[in-house]
């Protein structure tokens, strides 16, 4: 997906072409979760009109990701597609904005909601690396199968 088909605001379209973070959308995510190796960021900034720490978010990221790599822990970072951004944020159980959520080697790790202090943000950071990787927050029953877990129907 290029840059120039996304109607976004300038620093997050900044996000994509300096620091060459992928647009992430229902079209692309399978593909970009797979193709992952490590720990990656997806953020999904919002409408900046409603959410006006989406954008300051959108600055900060790129200075955790400075930081973290200084300290051995590099993380890549995406954005989602603002026009998507709300239903696929839903999809992996997210209803705050901005969010920065985070998948390690394609899979589920957590999420960092809102806007914080810059010293937060490293300890919240550090967390979100360390955490091991989980079953998203959505809604929903995982489904095991009776043959699993070795029992009957009755």
């Amino acid at each position: 997906m290029t840059d120039t088909n996304i109607e976004a605001p300038p620093l997050l379209a900044q996000l994509v072409s300096k620091h060459q973070a992928p647009w992430i959308d229902f079209d692309n995510i399978d593909a970009w979760l797979t193709s992952q190796q490590g720990d990656h960021v997806l953020l999904f900034a919002g409408d900046p009109v409603r959410f006006p720490e989406a954008v300051d978010v959108a600055v900060v990221l790129p200075e955790l990701q400075k930081v973290s790599a200084s300290v051995g822990r590099p993380f890549g970072m995406a954005v989602a597609v603002p026009e998507t951004a709300e239903a696929l944020a839903k999809k992996y159980g997210s209803q705050r904005w901005p969010t920065l959520m985070f998948f390690r080697s394609g899979h589920y790790v957590t999420t960092l909601s809102g806007m914080h202090d810059w010293s937060d943000y490293l300890t919240l950071l550090a967390q979100a690396l360390a955490a091991p990787t989980s079953r998203a927050p959505t809604i929903g029953i995982p489904v095991v199968g009776i043959q699993a877990q070795g029992a009957s129907c009755h």
